[in-house]
């Protein structure tokens, strides 16, 4: 398995301009009041060198996730975190793929410690469907939501699937280039390109910075 820190401004800025193409002319339109910021993942089994699950570009893109966070709580968004764990019972093919699991016992289990989670939500998921037998779509639709940012690790597995039932449960996801990770620029640009296709608009955090700042 190739892993790169490959997540530049202009890598971000390459894979925008190759997905813009298959969006068509869509423009992004956010709905701040029916908006919620969704946090995949983002734990120290990813996020720590000394993880053998360490993705290397997944660490510039904290700050600017918590710069989003500062923002989102200043308009009263909603924000939920997820954490990827497991059981042998409950891993399913997870465990058969993956060899290995998260299990809660495990110290790297836990939310990367930039991550301030006082007045958000922390739901746990065991695969990479964050809806699956969670009570996340009960929580988004008592927050009113219709538009989700998601943001977290990684950008081919747990992101794209999120992306993905979101958009099947009738919710308009973004998931911005630079405020998600793989282990590798191939993984990211075809992921942003398959949903620019047909589940959502590639979009750069400035942007949503800017549309929210407004």
């Amino acid at each position: 398995m190739l892993k790169e820190d490959y997540l530049t401004a202009e890598k971000s800025l390459e894979i925008y301009y190759k997905a813009k193409k298959y969006s068509r002319d869509r423009q992004l339109e956010l709905k701040p009041d029916r908006l919620a910021l969704l946090i995949v993942d983002m734990q120290d089994y990813f996020l720590k060198e000394e993880s053998n699950a360490f993705i290397p570009s997944a660490p510039v893109t904290v700050d600017r996730v918590i710069h989003l966070m500062e923002i989102c709580k200043t308009k009263d968004i909603p924000i939920v975190f997820t954490k990827h764990i497991n059981k042998n019972s409950d891993a399913q093919m997870m465990k058969s793929w993956w060899k290995n699991i998260i299990e809660k016992q495990n110290p790297l289990s836990e939310i990367y410690g930039k991550f301030n989670t006082k007045n958000c939500t922390v739901i746990e998921k065991t695969q990479y469907d964050p809806f699956y037998e969670t009570d996340l779509e009960k929580i988004l639709k008592d927050f009113k939501t219709e538009q989700i940012l998601i943001c977290g690790v990684m950008t081919n597995l747990c992101c794209e699937t999120f992306v993905r039932t979101a958009f099947v449960r009738g919710f308009e996801p973004f998931l911005p280039i630079d405020l998600t990770a793989a282990y590798n620029y191939q993984f990211h640009l075809s992921t942003i390109i398959n949903l620019s296709y047909g589940f959502t608009i590639p979009v750069l955090s400035y942007q949503i910075f800017r549309a929210l700042e407004k």
